[in-house]
């Protein structure tokens, strides 16, 4: 793993895409509370920090702590570059820094193909096994109920039966931490599509 603080490469690129007006913090739940002024002009700023940001710096952003791997996924998602879904799907199943993991979730949701959903689900069948690990098993579920909904798919169904993985996990010692369902998981994940649609958006304006 590589530390701006120790990675003058690293560094330049945390303080050109990652702090500006503390992005890092902002991408997620946050997103859903701004102003309607707000959502605009991060939406906008999003988009052309998508539109500039190089592949090769995407991956040394990947290369980083949670913070920048956070920030590079949603950057991956504006811009639609789904050459980066494997290396996604490798880390979402590491799952080696904190808060990241949801950030590939609304990754692959973006991107919204069978090859996608296979990734939520495999992190699935690992995680939902471990009911002592709180990690991002509510996040990887909603986007998966979302790509379901895309894609006319069932693959969430197996986790969610009476007896499934799904229930096994919230009934382990996490228990609770859960404040939420399935279905209201998959709410937030959508929501949050709609702030990377809205970036692409504005990336593509700038492009014309």
């Amino acid at each position: 793993m590589r530390y701006p603080n120790e990675d003058p490469e690293l560094l330049a690129l945390v303080h050109r895409y990652v702090r500006p007006n503390r992005r890092y913090l902002k991408l997620g739940g946050p997103l859903t509370r701004m102003t309607e002024p707000e959502r605009t002009k991060f939406t906008r700023e999003l988009g052309e920090a998508a539109g500039d940001i190089t592949p090769r710096e995407l991956t040394i952003l990947l290369e980083g702590t949670w913070r920048e791997r956070k920030t590079a996924a949603w950057l991956i998602a504006v811009a639609r570059r789904t050459e980066f879904r494997e290396r996604l799907g490798e880390m979402l199943l590491a799952s080696e820094v904190c808060f990241a993991g949801s950030a590939y979730c609304v990754t692959f949701a973006t991107f919204a193909t069978p090859a996608d959903a296979d990734l939520l689900a495999a992190y699935l069948d690992r995680y939902l096994r471990r009911p002592d690990l709180y990690y991002d098993q509510p996040t990887a579920m909603g986007a998966l109920l979302h790509l379901d909904a895309k894609l006319r798919a069932d693959q969430a169904a197996r986790f969610l039966t009476a007896d499934g993985l799904w229930h096994q996990w919230i009934d382990g010692p996490p228990r609770k931490e859960h404040h939420g369902t399935p279905d209201s998981y998959r709410e937030n994940i959508s929501q949050l599509c709609v702030f990377a649609d809205e970036s692409a958006e504005h990336r593509l304006e700038r492009n014309r």
